[in-house]
């Protein structure tokens, strides 16, 4: 009596269900010889009903592998340069390194927040500009906004007379000669060294003080007058002629403008805000108008500050820039300007094309000074 075979489920359209296939039986290797099968199919090798048939995709080479890491690590990359680029500061646009100051040099920075008790994001923030000095960094900015001049911003500039050396460039016009040798535009082998430069101050009919450099007097230096002195080493500082500062064999210039509007750490008193006409004349007879000035403060660095402001505004903006003295330098939109250079080598030429504004706005360009048809008188800072 032959056994009696059970059939078995079987997906072959010339095999249905329910029938024996010797034929195939036949084919199949001997039992130990034979894969086994996997989990959720019949014997005959189909899923059984409500079970997912597993994968059979082979794996990945290692190459493969490594190249798909290669691609995500790119992606990556990429994805943090963009964010990068979006949420770095707008105004750093130079080769040397900005941010916020670290380190030893933020002890030595004032904090710049007393005009406004609560400044924007990414005001009264220190950040370099210029190129770097011996590596070091020589030159901060930072901008605030004014509250009682229609929120217009200043921009101040911090200045380490430590590390640079500052030069009176005179003018045609302003003082007047045509015998310096000082005199824009500034030359190729000055521009090698140039980190910023900025402007002078009033004509001398409107000044009320005199003029000194190059071994030339072309105005008598009055007594109490406010000054810009350079020693023979490049150190500049600001100080009332006859107290703080003296003639001595180590002076080389003395610029004077007008009288102090900071002393002692606190503005002078007797400015007042709608003042049009005692501290400089303003061509559009406001008082809110582009001014410049720039001081000394404790520990001898110099800040310079500008702006569309009044003279309460120019001396309140020194004082928190910490200046224990200061003074006007020049006013109106077309005569106020500092420039800032940053070329890609470290002995590379200041040209245009690396310079930056102290403020957007600002009226003139960092061309100014390689104008030979510039005609008043300018300050540079340069390395040693």
């Amino acid at each position: 009596m032959e056994p009696s075979v059970t059939p078995f489920p079987s997906s072959d359209p010339l095999n249905p269900p329910g029938q024996f296939n010797v034929e195939r039986m036949s084919r199949r290797p001997p039992p130990h010889t034979q894969s086994r099968r996997r989990v959720g199919e019949g014997r005959s090798g189909a899923p059984r009903q409500g079970t997912r048939r597993h994968s059979t995709r082979r794996r990945p080479s290692p190459a493969v592998i490594r190249r798909r890491r290669s691609v995500v690590l790119v992606g990556v990359v990429a994805l943090a340069l963009v964010l990068f680029l979006l949420t770095r500061p707008a105004h750093t646009t130079h080769s040397a390194t900005s941010g916020p100051l670290k380190g030893v040099v933020a002890e030595r920075l004032p904090a710049l927040h007393h005009l406004a008790k609560n400044p924007p994001v990414g005001d009264a923030i220190w950040r370099l500009i210029g190129r770097l000095v011996g590596g070091d960094p020589a030159v901060y900015r930072a901008t605030i906004k004014l509250p009682d001049a229609g929120y217009s911003s200043a921009a101040v500039a911090w200045m380490n007379t430590q590390l640079l050396r500052a030069q009176l460039y005179s003018g045609g016009l302003s003082p007047g000669g045509l015998f310096w040798h000082f005199t824009a535009p500034v030359l190729p082998a000055a521009s090698r060294k140039l980190v910023v430069a900025f402007d002078g101050g009033y004509q001398l009919k409107d000044s009320h003080g005199g003029y000194l450099s190059e071994g030339h007097l072309v105005q008598p230096l009055r007594v109490g007058g406010a000054s810009l002195v350079i020693y023979r080493d490049g150190v500049a500082t600001v100080g009332a002629w006859g107290r703080d500062v003296h003639m001595t064999p180590k002076v080389i210039a003395v610029r004077q403008n007008l009288t102090l509007i900071v002393d002692h750490g606190h503005p002078v008193a007797g400015l007042k805000a709608n003042d049009i006409n005692t501290w400089g004349y303003s061509l559009s007879a406001r008082p809110i108008v582009w001014r410049s000035g720039i001081g000394v403060t404790r520990d001898g660095a110099l800040v310079y500050a500008a702006g569309e402001m009044t003279i309460t505004n120019l001396a309140a903006v020194l004082t928190d820039a910490g200046a224990i003295r200061a003074m006007t330098l020049d006013m109106n939109y077309f005569w106020t300007i500092f420039a800032s250079y940053a070329p890609q080598s470290p002995g590379g030429e200041a040209r245009p094309s690396n310079g930056t504004d102290l403020l957007s706005s600002m009226y003139q360009t960092p061309q100014r000074f390689f104008n030979p048809a510039y005609s008043r008188d300018f300050i540079t800072m340069s390395m040693p």
